[in-house]
């Protein structure tokens, strides 16, 4: 495991239909938000961690969406 930080780096989740949030790496951590959101959520320690957060912001039942760095 790395300790370094994509600071600048971006993530786009996609599910069956098309994207549907997005994570963006800082110095201070990695934040989500959903396409549907107006505004991003708390910081997470990890790009583990934010993805795991971004899946539990979907629809219960939602299969694990692929993650693209952009």
């Amino acid at each position: 495991m790395s300790d370094i930080t994509l600071a600048g780096h971006t993530w786009v989740a996609f599910g069956p239909a098309g994207a549907v949030g997005s994570i963006h790496g800082s110095d201070e951590g990695f934040s989500v938000r959903l396409l549907a959101d107006s505004e991003w959520t708390a910081t997470y320690p990890s790009l583990d961690v934010a993805k795991s957060a971004l899946h539990s912001r979907l629809l219960p039942g939602s299969a694990w969406p692929e993650f693209t760095e952009h």
